[in-house]
């Protein structure tokens, strides 16, 4: 009897049993690294969450005006009337926002100096002009 050929075809099982252990073994490394990046990523996450929890209790509390409505550019458009020394434009308070000078943001920007008015905070001392209520 000529065991041969099954030796032969065991070898061949062997060696693609052998490459796809070779092959696993490189994915199994290759992931443990991106593994230990998204830990140390996590880690990083973690510090600044914490770093800046312990800022934020640091800060002193801001006064939220009242009646203020509740949307981020209504108190940056107070800061900048804080800093004017006159009246100012929509397209002033535009420009001292970083928003694009474009009609829709000039309109929109209008909007809300027009509310700030209606609720006392500003007052329209010219048409489309605005200041700080005194």
């Amino acid at each position: 009897m000529n065991i041969r050929p099954l030796l032969d075809a065991l070898g061949i099982q062997e060696d693609a049993a052998q490459a796809m252990a070779d092959e696993l073994r490189t994915q199994i490394g290759e992931l443990q690294a991106r593994l230990r990046e998204a830990e140390t990523h996590l880690e990083h996450l973690a510090i600044t969450r914490k770093t800046v929890t312990a800022l934020a209790d640091r800060l002193p509390a801001q006064a939220h005006s009242p009646g203020l409505p509740e949307h981020p550019d209504y108190p940056r458009i107070l800061a900048v009337f804080n800093e004017a020394t006159g009246p100012l434009r929509a397209r002033d308070v535009c420009q001292a926002l970083d928003h694009e000078v474009l009609p829709k943001n000039i309109e929109g920007t209008r909007a809300k100096l027009k509310r700030l008015v209606k609720l006392g905070i500003l007052t329209e001392v010219d048409t489309g002009s605005f200041a700080r209520k005194q």
